[in-house]
């Protein structure tokens, strides 16, 4: 086993295997997988590897983003929440003093994020709907990153709406973009680049990747408010 070591993303670790590189965060809950995520143990510490093919922001780090704008304690909004892959290692990110607002619409994988949550406490689910953030307004609050993951035609607009209503000042956003869910018969190509001139209308784009080969059709925008 490749020895795990600190990469440079805050709270991500890392380690070479076969000309690869994995992903791992600490498990904030030892012993207890989320998904069928591997756990390693090293040094008394136990990590669960991330898989970037299940999860659009590990593909964004392996893609080389050298920032993804999670820290420590960050109040995370994290809208598309699915099942809770990817929320489980945020939550493991921004650790037990951190907090992250888990809203998806979905009643059947909200019944699977309670059940993270259960474990897991620095995560709410939110069953409400995305593109109508005043709905569940008194059950958020302000956030230092949003985080979405919606593959719906408007999600630039929803993205844009819960900037506006949830995100501090310097405050970090990250888009995860579906090029097929906005417009199936254009090239992604230029799907990107029409979402790119929306974005730098009201926010600083400092980091942008496609996600291929983990993700097709995919792309994902970190920017700052």
């Amino acid at each position: 086993m490749a020895k795990i070591q600190k990469s440079k993303i805050f709270e991500v670790y890392e380690a070479e295997e076969e000309k690869r590189k994995l992903l791992y965060t600490i498990n904030l809950t030892p012993e207890v997988k989320v998904y069928d995520e591997i756990l390693t143990k090293q040094d008394n510490i136990e990590y669960r590897r991330w898989d970037p093919y299940s999860s659009k922001l590990a593909a964004l780090i392996l893609k080389g983003c050298p920032n993804i704008g999670f820290r420590k304690n960050d109040i995370v909004l994290y809208l598309g929440s699915a099942s809770g892959t990817t929320v489980s290692h945020v939550s493991d990110i921004v650790g037990k003093e951190g907090f992250v607002f888990a809203v998806d619409i979905a009643p059947r994988v909200m019944r699977d994020l309670v059940f993270v949550c259960e474990e897991r406490k620095n995560i709410a689910p939110i069953l409400a709907d995305a593109n109508r953030p005043e709905s569940f307004a008194d059950r958020a609050c302000e956030v230092d990153i949003i985080y979405q993951d919606i593959a719906q035609k408007n999600q630039v607009e929803i993205f844009l709406k819960n900037i506006k209503l949830f995100l501090k000042n310097n405050g970090y956003a990250l888009l995860a973009v579906k090029a097929r869910s906005i417009d199936v018969t254009k090239n992604p190509k230029d799907i990107f680049k029409e979402v790119k001139k929306v974005l730098e209308k009201s926010l600083t784009i400092i980091d942008f990747r496609p996600l291929e080969p983990f993700q097709k059709d995919h792309c994902m925008f970190v920017c700052k408010k």
